[in-house]
């Protein structure tokens, strides 16, 4: 992962919390540590099943989310939280590329979606955008 430049905007940083879902302890411990160094509070989880046991997000969250995991993926998980009303900002990341992963993601209604391994500082743009997008809304 390239180094992000700027941190969050410390209004948006305060406030934020971004859940991260990712099967791959690796870059979960490194994007974990990315959001820490950011000024933005994060929590991770393994896979989506483990996050939904957690309760659902508070609307105008962002989860930063793998598009293929074990169990239920990333679109999957997006597609369950808006069936259960929650208004979230989803940004997926996937080592495994693919037209149609990209187009579902896009149906979806995805914030935004890279490539691993991700550019810090565009995925901390996104992460800001989105937060400020709800920030926008209330």
């Amino acid at each position: 992962m390239k180094q992000a430049n700027r941190p969050v905007r410390a209004d948006t940083r305060e406030r934020a919390v971004v859940y991260v879902i990712d099967d791959d302890a690796g870059v979960r411990v490194a994007l974990e540590r990315l959001l820490i160094s950011s000024g933005i509070h994060v929590r991770s989880f393994v896979n989506a099943r483990e996050f939904l046991e957690a309760g659902m997000p508070p609307d105008g969250s962002c989860i930063v989310t793998d598009v293929k995991m074990h169990g239920m993926t990333g679109i999957e998980l997006h597609a369950r939280l808006r069936e259960a009303g929650t208004r979230v900002s989803v940004i997926f990341v996937t080592a495994y590329d693919t037209p149609e992963a990209r187009a579902q993601a896009k149906r979806a209604g995805a914030i935004a979606y890279f490539r691993k391994p991700v550019d810090d500082q565009a995925l901390i743009d996104a992460i800001e955008w989105a937060l400020s997008r709800t920030e926008e809304k209330t």
